[in-house]
């Protein structure tokens, strides 16, 4: 009996041990869990405090906006400081076009100055807006002394028909004009390297026998072959003299006569 009674306590005693275990795994896991969510609250307090920091300084965005446009544009530097208004180039200006205005005539066009620009009218007061007459006429119409092109060294200047190139034109800075102040336009080859005419015809005249006259435009072939044959027994060179004269044989390179 004694036995059977030692039995029984022991396996109570082993189901209550193994109900305690059961009990301690299960609230370590709830404590565990609580101490995760914790944490979870603990770390997302600093990242919303971080979030509102970078939502703060995103706010001041245009602030940094507005000072950046309070740089010196690279214009003003072209723009007469308390000049005359209407005086001011046209890098200084913005005008209204007048879509009323009869080409070739002078029309007055309401204009204001740009930014960082300060100009005084004719009683010496400061304005911003006023008047400026011009032509009107857009800017790839005007005279060819109103505007500079760049120019091309790889045509040929004499030809048959005369050749023509793609140029860059820029308005000169005096000249007020409707449109862009920079635009292409094909112009003739009329460039020079430097050969004068009247050496060119000294030299045909009294050496050309000997090929001086093709020696000094650079054409070597035909010099060397006026020097072996005598100037062609001199029907070459009046021939020369005649072509060098009217301008039809010119430089080697393609240029124009000085």
């Amino acid at each position: 009996m004694a036995a059977r009674w030692w039995r029984r306590a022991l396996r109570g005693l082993c189901g209550a041990a193994l109900f305690l275990s059961q009990l301690s795994v299960l609230l370590g896991a709830g404590w565990h869990t609580a101490l995760r969510s914790l944490m979870t609250t603990k770390l997302s307090q600093p990242q919303s405090t971080l979030a509102k920091s970078l939502t703060s300084t995103s706010t001041n965005a245009p602030y940094f906006k507005a000072f950046e446009s309070t740089e010196i544009p690279p214009y003003v530097t072209n723009c007469p400081s308390n000049g005359l208004c209407s005086r001011l180039p046209p890098d200084c200006m913005t005008c209204n076009t007048n879509y009323s205005c009869i080409y070739g005539k002078m029309t007055t066009f309401d204009c204001k100055v740009k930014p960082h620009v300060h100009c005084v009218d004719e009683n010496n007061h400061e304005q911003e807006n006023f008047t400026v007459n011009m032509t009107c006429q857009f800017c790839w119409q005007l005279a060819t002394s109103d505007y500079v092109c760049t120019n091309s060294t790889n045509c040929m200047t004499v030809s048959c028909p005369r050749q023509r190139y793609n140029a860059t034109c820029t308005v000169r800075d005096h000249i007020h004009c409707l449109g862009n102040r920079v635009f292409p336009k094909m112009l003739y080859c009329n460039w020079t390297g430097g050969y004068k005419w009247s050496t060119a015809l000294a030299l045909s005249i009294t050496l050309g026998g000997f090929g001086a006259d093709r020696f000094y435009l650079g054409q070597w072939r035909e010099g060397l072959g006026k020097l072996f044959s005598f100037g062609g027994l001199g029907i070459w060179t009046l021939i020369d003299v005649l072509l060098i004269g009217v301008g039809y044989v010119g430089p080697a390179d393609g240029s124009l006569y000085i």
